[in-house]
């Protein structure tokens, strides 16, 4: 049986004309529908830290082999240049907690509905077993939660 392998790459975006916002764009218009696509990719989570312009994205493979074969990406074609870190790692156990959104698949920022014109929101999500899940939200979404 293959071993799961992880792969992590990550951007400074410092020296590159794309944004966080950007590149937003591009996930949801291309990246994400692309990426649901590819064989032995069980999770790939994008990431970002606007405080420090960072972009970049975590992988989860069903083995190392799977993670060697071409990918859908123009990431670094639109950054204009590779990673400043992109490195492979051996997997040693993954769980899954509990939790209430059923759905893992599209989800985060990029995925959004949301108004242009509006700064982007930084969301942090506490995980806690149910009942009593404690979730923490952004003040947009704690808005909309008390509708």
């Amino acid at each position: 049986m293959p071993t799961v392998h992880a792969v992590v790459v990550w951007w400074d975006l410092s020296a590159s004309s794309q944004t966080i916002e950007s590149l937003r764009q591009y996930l949801a218009e291309e990246s994400v529908p692309a990426f649901s696509q590819v064989p032995g990719l069980r999770f790939k989570m994008w990431i970002s830290d606007a405080r420090a312009n960072l972009w970049g994205a975590v992988l989860l493979w069903e083995s190392a082999a799977a993670a060697q074969q071409p990918l859908p990406s123009r990431a670094a074609q639109l950054i204009g240049y590779p990673p400043a870190l992109s490195r492979e790692f051996d997997v040693e156990a993954t769980t899954e907690g509990r939790y209430e959104v059923q759905q893992l698949a599209l989800q985060g920022l990029a995925c959004r509905k949301r108004d242009p014109r509006s700064p982007a929101q930084r969301v942090t999500t506490e995980w806690a077993s149910p009942p009593g899940a404690t979730v923490v939200m952004s003040n947009d979404e704690r808005a909309r939660s008390s509708q």
